[in-house]
């Protein structure tokens, strides 16, 4: 293993830290470093040569090389004065004679001994040392020995290049995957080059073309690493294809339909393509000749195909875009085939040859060259998304046959490559600009009517028709059937026409951008559903008007357009045939099977009828589900409406219809502000403010609803499931008989049809069985033990010990039967009874105690017939034992043995086992102890405890004399005790016989507690059976990595932080048991050091933790393997010790093949060969730690980007690479390198691409994505093989899943209440949440790691994730719309979990909230929710809005909520209605206005949230459990928390879809212990929270001292107090959830430290951090970007601040209750005044700041003494009170802030007039009063210390139940270790 040390010398540092200029001197240095210990006069030969050669190419001296070329020369003078010849006199002739003895040693004599890999690390040698020989050996001096050598290992090379996994190519000793048939016959089949003609190779030299892979690179330019990378993917989805469709173990050639199956798999979307565009695809060409091999076509396209794919880069994000170009190849590759230009089969057809790079030169990089400059374009995505085209644009065009006017060769001046602008030097050229294609992503929210038209349309006609009914007479829901409400509710049709009018309306405006692109049937139908709509909203008024007896008002007005027609049947008619289109809608919704195949065909009638319903586009079609799921989730929707509807209408409607009656009644005359309009009748804007806030409660209490409901199925579901049967240990020990034959029944592959067996050979099978089970259970044991969840003792507790076929009794584990031994001796020795039947009822009521009597009997007869080896001593034995089994058989055991003499047998016996434990460090003396046990044992025995044992001796003395100096009992075999197995019976035994205390707690460790028991659970849980390792699916496993953490080092582990607190002393007193634990296991001093940095490691969030995880499959894929295919004794002996028996490693290596065939693992480090040769010291141990995993798991690979310099037609350009790379002797080995067309990163999502340049690497028919913050465990990773069986199944009729969704469980819940509640959140999520969402619902999309693909699926449809920048910032979930609309199917399994780490601390937890609210705002106006939206049926498109960008949008109108009652409460009081309203005694006296604004209250979702939780708990845990829990979250402020991130939600969402603004925010991960400054909680939440907190404030206040409603009701209490709630979290939760936030000294620091911030002026350059103008400037970075509409929308929402002012300044009492507008003029005198002094004072300062200070003193002075007078004279002659500056401070302080908002939105015309820098002075007085009102509260708190102490009691309330020392952690007393 490579150091970890970072020096260089010990990690080679001159080969390993190249420059990327010179890295061609790489192997030179390797070679140099591998044979320096054979002969250093030669290693000093190579780098002496490598540094000529890198000299020569940098004469420059560039920076880069400089410092490498010094380090290396004074290398190589070092080795000059060190190092001399050994095998000749000159240094010509010793690398002569070296390389000749090289060869020799290595190449001739060990080729056919030394395996691939040695021989690759050989011939690669020998090549450089031939090479740096030529070097100092003139041509003339080389041996002819030495020449044929070198032709030798020349021809051989290639053969054996480095692999992957097969070497394909390599001779000599084969691995033992190159021996499997299947890989034989996948091998044969590619290589199978019969009738292809052959080809001309550039720099041809008679090379043969081996496959059919270098077949098509000499035809299309393919790189050599994409043939070897591809060439290996194909072989390995033959064999394996082939393996599971046959079963059978031998056969001598491949089957046809396993390429069948493999062609059909990965040409579906491009057949289906064909069929949309009306081409016919070149599968089913009817061109190919009857004669030709159908198979090596078929292959010859899948190959293509793979190539294509395989060297597209960014490309692979467009499928349709690889379709046309596989296309267009076939063709050609056709014409090569099939129409040879040679009159001879065989001929040569190529005349040019063409080389390697020329397929990604001519193809691959124009497109991406299209893809960059978009990019380009789009500044990193912040501009607006409609002004520049994405992935989606460009593949999207490959949509429309136009796409076929690009020809082949691509016509570079096509539309496609027409660019909006291109650049000229300073001159920019506009060219015709490009349109979007399709959909045009405009922020709006807009997007969401749209989108979900259906569902807002059907919202809108219930609450009028309930309104209708509502306001007709008294209400009841019978005024239905009265003829006139009837016609009253007819008019909704008229509001359907109307919102289906705005509908066409937003489908033009929203889509104009793309039109360029659309077809003109698609244009046409646009206009004409407008056209439609526009008949309709005038024609139906028109009608209904003409129907209606005495119109009044606007019905009057269309009732005279109407000519005569009055009839009300007119009216109907029209609307039956305005309703045909959605009848028959309705009609196909109820055969769903019919709409799918008529949405999915390709005919063109079929188009043209489906052509008005919608447009036709190539994904979206025929999502409908089977009738059984339509009625499932259909009768839930149902439910939930009628639940919904009934409570909207009894307790929100009807309850406010007779006030609003009589408020519309009211006149009101005298308002107490200037009415702007005074003659408004029936009250209109006191309606508006009552009715709005409880209008927005309907509109989002569904999602309310969808909580209950989604609760209460989730749990009906999660018990059918049997979710939680096995919650608790004592559960476990009460099942645990029946857990074996669970384990078989699931885990262990079925015999298929064996013949009907005999009764003893069903015993063996069973036997073999549960001997499997033994071996798997142990493992899972010893895996846990070496994670350090449990004890030795506990492992010794746990295991079962292998059993032989002719066990008694199952052996179980030890912590059943602990104490069951000695409870039963001292039931033996106390019975007082006469009958045998009596004692032995007892013993054997208790099944375990039967069973530990029943085995520690037969171990102690197998240990003593064991060790004893005198026949005449083991004939008294079998006397002894037989008397014992006689007596037993014939119920006379009591009359025969003394019970009372146990207890003194049971104490020697314990004695003999522990001196059979000891160490035989003197065999003499070591024996001699043994015998004197045994002997007093069989004293005991024969004299005390049997009562005729004196006979038995006698009997063989008189038979047997013992002639020889030795005597009974001492002849006995001592090498027993160092056999494994006898030492583990040995063990056992003692453990039996020693136990006394009761092993219910064992295990202890809650994280062991949970593990056992899931795992358990899930055997009992549907599950597809196991197939056989080798016929299972296989499966890839892919990690992105960035720059996360991989391996903490030792300075990491003891660095202190600002509290002195290390990361070692923090998880030791987190995780002490686990601590201790590991002290236990390591015992080894020169291993604890890098033991300790794993132990940490593996306790954090770090890539060395999901690396051991994953490779969890490998070690379980070979323990299966092994159980599937060992003998009977090796299966009852042990897979440990076949492990250790060298006669049996070729099970092990058989295992570990089939593994690598099965299992591949690699992780895209993009930046690994940056970190590689950077001087940093955290990226050099990334890099270190890194190699290191790769060293350690010799089956992990590891993909990155090389960027490397090269000189392209004289001039030095960068070239990008996508390299494998492998763990190899010391260094990382390159496989494969294959070039790119630039830097994938700059296009799209970082890691989106990270993952899509590595995903070409990974193999199998599945993959799994594993994030860095996950875990696996190796129990779960043996059910890896059931779960992929479920890609076999059918699920609702012949669909099969393109996504397996996988549980998660949280690991970091529990260190402070924080975690726990996130912890509590995502659980529920992913378990009762996506449960619901995957049946009934059937909306489970994917929602990150770690679900498992359909590999082949998703790679022919884009990858497993979306790439666009800004929109698919979210690039998991889109991935699972994109499976769905191309016809997928997202299932959910709870019988298999993978760990997942989350956030700890608050500010973690809320900047990943807003990651992901940002994400959704993307979402909404992304066009896959759209198609989603649209495309669904009505409700599953209710449950995809409500469990997607649905929740966030409620989330932020359950805020709003907040703000519509406020504002509107603050009019009516502003006004003076509310005091008229309460003049009116009907009013007063009405409690049903006040019960229906008490719904508002209710507004946030935090409460209801935890129903999922709740439920969960009570499945998994019990129900007292989850109380408990419920009940302790809210007492330590689970609310709070709750309703604090609903603020996260609502803005980040709002704002990104107002203006955009998403950017990658890390979260860090850290730990959750630890004190955020004052100015970082406010520079993160100030615009979130802090403002709108002190804004409702602000209402609240004026409510307060304005209001006079229902003071004396307790529901204006709970109206204002669940208010003030939301307030106080908004403002003071990151403070109360902040550890030591009330600590004084901690809250003066953090002022002293937010008043250097304030103030500190920003500078280019200056971190947000250091400056409060940096922070303030970058929190204004949306709105630069942002569009007009944007910028006016914000002016808008700011000047809701102007209502304090104009209703504010009427209630003074210097106005005198004056009414006129001359008092709201003058009050902006006044606030023009100050702004203007304000001016003048910054002007004052910049003129005389610095040098002039006396005339800056007199302006000050003149301003104060002005102000001063001012307030005299108002206060002396107009009556200015104190009440009136404190209500003009809530007037004006509003407009500061109106001001600053409007400013910032106006930013380039403020700065233009010279304002900026006023409106930036008074945004920071406004923060330092913001700043100052917030940290006063929380300074006043921190005196007392009781509140600090009461804040870490229910932060950390989970940690101290689990004893833990927070106090300790958080004061820095780390006391000694």
């Amino acid at each position: 293993m490579a150091s970890t040390s970072g020096t260089k010398d010990e990690v080679g540092f001159d080969s390993e830290h190249v420059p990327s200029s010179l890295v061609f001197i790489v192997p030179i240095l390797r070679v140099a470093n591998e044979i320096e210990k054979d002969n250093d006069r030669v290693a000093y030969l190579c780098r002496f040569n490598a540094f000529e050669r890198a000299y020569r190419t940098d004469r420059d001296h560039r920076d880069d090389t400089h410092g490498f070329k010094i380090y290396l020369l004074r290398r190589l003078q070092k080795d000059e004065e060190r190092t001399k010849p050994r095998l000749a006199k000159s240094d010509g002739m010793e690398i002569q004679k070296f390389y000749q003895k090289f060869y020799e040693e290595n190449i001739r004599d060990g080729q056919y001994t030394k395996k691939p890999e040695e021989m690759v690390k050989v011939y690669k040698i020998a090549a450089v040392l031939y090479n740096v020989m030529k070097f100092f050996v003139p041509g003339s001096k080389i041996e002819q020995k030495t020449q044929q050598y070198a032709r030798d290992v020349e021809e051989k090379r290639e053969l054996y290049a480095l692999y992957n996994i097969l070497p394909l190519y390599a001779v000599g000793v084969k691995p033992p995957i190159m021996e499997l048939p299947e890989i034989k016959l996948a091998r044969q089949a590619i290589q199978n080059m019969d009738n292809l003609p052959l080809v001309r190779r550039v720099g041809d030299r008679e090379k043969p073309v081996h496959d059919i892979l270098e077949w098509l690179s000499s035809i299309f330019g393919f790189q050599k690493g994409n043939v070897a990378n591809q060439r290996e993917h194909l072989v390995l989805l033959l064999a394996n294809i082939d393996r599971r469709l046959r079963g059978v173990e031998l056969y001598d050639q491949l089957a046809g339909h396993t390429v069948k199956h493999l062609l059909d798999k990965t040409f579906k979307n491009y057949v289906s393509w064909c069929h949309y565009l009306h081409c016919t695809s070149i599968i089913d060409s009817h061109k190919v000749p009857p004669s030709a091999d159908r198979q090596q076509l078929h292959l010859l396209y899948i190959g293509l195909y793979l190539l294509i794919w395989g060297e597209a880069s960014n490309i692979r994000f467009m499928p349709e875009c690889l379709c046309y170009i596989f296309h267009n190849m076939a063709n050609e590759m056709h014409r090569t085939l099939f129409r040879n230009v040679q009159a001879v089969r065989g001929g040569t057809y190529q005349a040019a040859p063409i080389g390697e790079e020329a397929f990604l030169r001519d193809v691959i990089t124009p497109i991406y060259e299209v893809l960059r400059k978009e990019a380009r374009r789009s500044i990193g995505g912040k501009i607006s998304l409609a002004s520049w085209r994405n992935y989606d644009d460009l593949n999207e065009y490959f949509w429309s046959d136009k796409c076929f006017k690009l020809g082949w060769p691509m016509n570079r001046k096509s539309d496609f490559f027409v660019h909006s602008r291109d650049s000229y030097g300073h001159n920019q050229v506009v060219s015709r600009k490009k349109s979007k294609t399709n959909f045009v992503e405009v922020r709006t929210f807009l997007h969401l009517y749209r989108s979900f038209d259906r569902m807002w349309t059907f919202l809108i006609l219930v609450l009028q028709a309930m309104m209708i009914v509502a306001w007709h007479e008294d209400g009841s829901i019978f005024g239905i059937l009265d003829e006139g409400v009837i016609k009253d509710i007819f008019s909704i049709f008229i509001s359907y026409a109307i919102l289906n009018f705005i509908q066409a309306t937003l489908d033009i405006t929203l889509s104009f951008n793309a039109w360029g692109s659309l077809k003109p049937t698609q244009i046409c139908r646009y206009i004409l559903k407008f056209i439609a709509a526009a008949f309709w909203v005038v024609v139906l008024p028109v009608f209904y008007s003409r129907s209606v007896p005495n119109p009044t008002g606007l019905v009057r007005f269309f009732s005279t357009s109407g000519e005569n027609w009055r009839e009300q049947s007119l009216y109907n008619h029209l609307i039956a045939i305005y309703m045909i289109p959605d009848i028959l809608s309705a009609l196909l919704f109820l055969l769903p099977p019919i709409r799918r195949h008529m949405e999915r065909s390709n005919w063109r009638i079929v188009a043209i009828l489906m052509w008005w319903a919608q447009p036709k586009l190539y994904v979206g079609r025929g999502m409908h589900e089977d009738i059984f799921s339509l009625f499932k989730y259909t009768l839930f929707w149902i439910v939930l409406l009628i639940s919904k509807f009934a409570f909207s209408y009894y307790v929100e409607i009807l309850p406010l219809v007779i006030p609003t009656k009589l408020i519309m009644k009211m006149h009101v005359s005298n308002y107490q502000w200037h009415e702007f309009f005074p003659n408004v009748t029936h009250n209109i804007g006191v309606v508006i403010s009552i009715w709005a806030p409880v209008v927005m409660v309907y509109f989002m209490d569904t999602q309310i609803w969808y909580a209950i409901y989604a609760t209460i199925i989730g749990g009906i579901y999660g018990v059918f499931s049997h979710v939680g049967e096995i919650r608790t240990i004592g559960m476990l020990r009460s099942r645990f008989a029946s857990v074996p034959l669970a384990f078989c029944k699931r885990l262990v592959p079925l015999q298929k049809e064996e013949p009907k067996r005999d009764p003893p050979e069903d015993d063996l099978l069973l036997g073999k069985n549960i001997a499997k089970f033994s071996h798997v259970w142990n493992e899972f044991i010893f895996s846990m033990r070496m994670e350090d969840l449990i004890s030795n003792r506990e492992r010794d507790l746990l295991l079962v010990p292998y059993t032989t076929s002719d066990a008694p009794v199952f052996p179980w584990p030890l912590f059943l039967l602990a104490s069951k031994i000695p409870i039963a001796l001292d039931m033996a020795k106390d019975f007082k009874g006469k009958q045998d039947a009596e004692l032995f009822r007892k013993i054997t009521s208790d099944e375990y105690m039967r069973s530990a009597v029943i085995e520690c009997y037969q171990i102690l007869k197998e240990i003593s017939f064991g060790l004893l080896s005198d026949g005449r001593d083991i004939m008294i034995l079998q006397h002894i034992f037989q008397e014992i089994e006689t007596s037993i058989q014939q119920r006379t055991f009591l009359s025969k043995f003394r019970m009372s003499e146990l207890p003194s047998i049971n104490d020697k016996l314990e004695k003999l086992l522990d001196h059979l434990q000891a160490d035989n460090v003197d065999a003499e003396i070591y024996a001699f102890q043994i015998i004197n046990v045994l002997r007093d044992i069989m004293e005991i025995i024969t004299k005390d405890v049997m009562k005729y044992g004196s006979e038995i001796l006698e009997s063989v003395n008189a038979r047997h004399k013992y002639n020889d100096k030795l005597g009974q009992f001492e002849r006995i075999d001592i090498r027993l005790t160092q056999i494994r197995y006898w030492k583990e019976k040995v063990a056992r035994l003692r453990l039996l016989l020693t136990i006394k205390e009761s092993a219910i707690n064992v295990p202890t460790n809650l994280e062991a507690r949970r593990r056992i028991t899931f795992f358990t659970n899930s055997l009992y849980m549907r599950m597809p059976n196991a197939p056989i390792v080798r016929n299972m699916l296989s499966f890839s496993v892919l990690t992105a990595y960035y720059r996360e953490d991989v391996l903490y080092s030792e300075a990491e582990l003891h660095q202190e932080n600002e509290d002195g607190i290390t990361i070692l002393f923090y998880l030791q007193k987190t995780y002490p048991d686990e601590w201790k634990n590991f002290e236990e296991r390591i015992t080894c001093s020169q291993d604890k050091a890098e033991a300790t940095r794993q132990w940490v490691s593996y306790r954090r969030q770090t890539l060395s933790r999901s690396v051991r995880g994953a490779m969890y499959y490998k070690e379980v894929l070979e323990l299966q393997c092994f159980l599937d295919y060992a003998k009977d004794d090796e299966i009852f002996a042990g897979f440990q010790t076949v492990n250790v028996n060298k006669h049996h490693m070729d099970h092990k290596e058989r295992a570990s093949a089939m593994a690598d065939l099965k299992f591949t693992y690699v992780i895209s480090c993009i930046l690994y060969g940056e970190q590689k040769k950077s001087s940093y010291e955290r990226d050099q141990m990334c890099y270190i730690n890194i190699l290191n995993l790769m060293l350690t798991y010799p089956s992990l690979r590891v993909a990155y980007i090389d960027e490397r310099e090269a000189t392209i037609n004289g001039i030095s350009q960068k070239v990008y690479y996508s390299v494998l790379v492998k763990g190899g002797d010391c260094v990382d080995e390159e496989i494969y390198r294959i070039k790119l067309p630039g830097p994938p990163t700059e296009i799209g999502e970082g890691k989106a691409e990270n993952q899509n340049h590595a995903i070409i690497f990974t193999r199998g028919e599945a993959l799994q994505t594993i994030d860095m913050n996950q875990d696996n465990y190796f129990e779960e990773a043996l059910k890896m093989r059931n779960v992929l069986e479920e890609f076999h199944k059918d699920h609702h009729g012949q669909r099969r899943p393109t996504i397996l969704g996988l549980r998660e469980h949280i690991f970091t819940g529990s260190v402070s209440s924080l975690a726990w509640f996130m912890a509590y959140q995502e659980t529920s999520f992913v378990t009762i949440g996506q449960r619901v969402l995957a049946d009934p619902l059937r909306v489970r999309f994917h929602y990150g790691p770690p679900d498992i693909f359909d590999r082949l699926f998703h790679i022919t449809r884009g990858g497993v994730r979306k790439a666009s920048r800004t929109i698919n910032s979210s690039e998991d979930v889109f991935s699972g719309y994109n499976s769905t609309l191309r016809g997928g199917y997202v299932t959910h399994h709870e019988y298999i979990q993978v760990g997942k780490g989350r956030d700890l601390g608050m500010n973690q937890i809320s900047v990943f909230e807003a990651k992901v609210a940002n994400g959704n705002g993307e979402q909404t106006i992304s066009r896959d929710v759209h198609r989603l939206g649209s495309r669904f049926d009505f409700y599953r498109m209710l449950s995809f809005y409500f469990t997607t960008v649905g929740f966030y949008f409620s989330s932020m109108v359950s805020v709003l909520i907040v703000y519509a009652f406020l504002y509107g409460r603050m009019y009516m009081v502003l006004s003076g209605l509310e005091g008229r309203m309460l003049e009116d005694a009907s009013l007063a006296s009405n409690k049903a206005l006040e019960e229906a604004l008490a719904i508002q209250s209710v507004f946030h979702l935090g409460v209801l949230l935890v129903l999922p939780t709740v439920m969960e708990v009570a499945l998994e845990r019990g129900f007292s459990t989850a109380l408990g829990d419920f009940i302790m979250m809210q007492l330590q402020l689970a609310s709070v928390f709750f309703a604090f991130q609903l603020g996260t939600k609502a803005h980040y969402y709002g704002r990104t879809i107002l203006h955009g603004g998403v950017k990658y925010r890390a979260t860090g991960r850290g730990s959750g212990v630890f004190h955020a400054t004052f100015a970082e909680n406010y520079r993160l939440y100030s615009r979130s929270h802090f403002v709108k907190g002190l804004e409702l404030a602000i209402l609240l206040v004026i409510y307060q001292v304005y209001g006079n409603s229902y003071r004396s009701s307790n529901l204006y209490l709970f109206i204002t107090f669940s208010i003030w709630f939301l307030v106080a979290s908004w403002l003071f939760a990151p403070f109360f959830f902040n550890p030591s936030g009330f600590d004084w000294q901690r809250t003066v620091d953090d002022w002293m430290d937010w008043k250097r911030w304030i103030w500190n002026h920003g500078e280019f350059g200056i971190a947000q951090d250091k400056s409060w103008e940096s922070w303030w400037d970058s929190e204004q970075q949306h709105l630069k970007y942002t569009n007009i509409r944007g910028r006016i929308l914000e002016i808008v929402l700011a000047c809701r601040f102007f209502i304090f002012q104009y209703g504010l300044v009427y209630h003074l009492n210097v106005a005198r209750g004056s009414t006129r507008i001359l008092v709201y003029a003058l009050s902006w005198v006044v606030i023009l005044s100050a702004l203007l002094a304000l001016k003048f004072m910054l002007m004052g300062r910049q003129r005389f700041g610095t040098n002039l200070q006396v005339p800056l003193r007199i302006l000050k002075a003149l301003l104060f003494l002005g102000f001063l007078s001012i307030m005299t004279v108002l206060f002396v002659k107009y009556g200015l009170t104190i009440s009136d500056i404190f209500a003009s401070s809530l007037a004006f302080l509003p407009i500061g802030w109106a001001f600053i908002l409007i400013g910032q939105a106006c930013r380039p015309c403020v700065e233009r007039i010279g304002f900026w820098d006023s409106i930036m002075e008074l945004g920071r007085a406004y923060e330092c009063m913001m700043g100052f009102m917030i940290i006063v509260p929380i300074a006043i708190l921190s005196w007392f210390p009781f509140v600090s102490e009461l804040q870490t009691r229910l932060l950390f309330n989970q940690a101290f139940s689990r004893g833990l020392q927070i106090s300790m952690i958080l004061g820095g007393k780390k006391g000694t270790n």
